[in-house]
């Protein structure tokens, strides 16, 4: 059951079994993934087709240096244009291309184990409390839009005094044609409470321009 299907040469029977076995899998992990990740409706239709393209670029190009250099090139074209996604998306699609990788080698029976086990195994987890540390102050990113002409240097340290347990400099970048400056910060709370407060003070020093405040682990890639 755990043997390649594929014998020295892949036959058209061999490659429709592992097309079906790849096509179905895959369909099943992306429902199964959308119960636990926030994307648009096309990444999951593009999820569940990963494990069938990938197993077709493993089964043609296996024993083909030359090929294998070029698919290799390709893939990281369309990484190069492809934007960031969050940790979710990239843990998934990881999985969709290890899958793929063990039917395009004739392992049906293992890769319709990786992809359905981990797709419940995801889904376990991400069900369980267990990363959850309530106690933790939460991390946030805080976002300052400036005119030029405000010298940004300490114009808000009596703010993050009052309201922060801590905050980090994440850096500086000019927007609206060099008119204005966006400041980004790493910050903590001392009052979750406090959070409107916190930006209404911040607006009365930046002119009233944009102020946003996100969950600093999904922010990151913003930077």
């Amino acid at each position: 059951m755990f043997d390649s299907i594929y014998s020295t040469s892949v036959t058209v029977s061999e490659f429709f079994a592992m097309a079906a076995a790849a096509l179905l899998s895959g369909v099943l992990f992306a429902w199964l993934m959308s119960f636990r990740i926030r994307a648009a409706r096309r990444f999951f239709i593009v999820n569940a087709i990963i494990p069938f393209m990938v197993a077709t670029v493993i089964t043609f190009v296996s024993g083909n240096i030359g090929a294998g250099v070029a698919i290799g090139g390709a893939f990281a074209l369309i990484r190069f244009r492809s934007a960031q996604g969050s940790s979710d998306e990239i843990a998934s699609i990881l999985i969709a291309m290890g899958a793929g990788i063990a039917f395009g080698m004739g392992y049906l029976a293992y890769g319709v184990v990786i992809l359905i086990g981990m797709a419940t195994l995801f889904f376990l987890l991400s069900s369980l409390p267990i990363f959850e540390h309530r106690s933790m102050p939460e991390y946030k990113l805080l976002k300052v839009t400036i005119p030029e002409s405000l010298d940004y240097t300490d114009v808000f340290d009596d703010t993050f005094g009052h309201y922060l347990t801590s905050v980090e400099s994440m850096g500086v970048k000019t927007t609206g044609m060099g008119s204005m400056f966006r400041l980004s910060f790493k910050i903590r709370m001392k009052d979750q409470r406090e959070e409107k407060a916190f930006i209404d003070e911040l607006r009365t020093k930046n002119g009233n321009l944009e102020i946003a405040v996100l969950p600093y682990a999904e922010a990151q890639s913003q930077l």
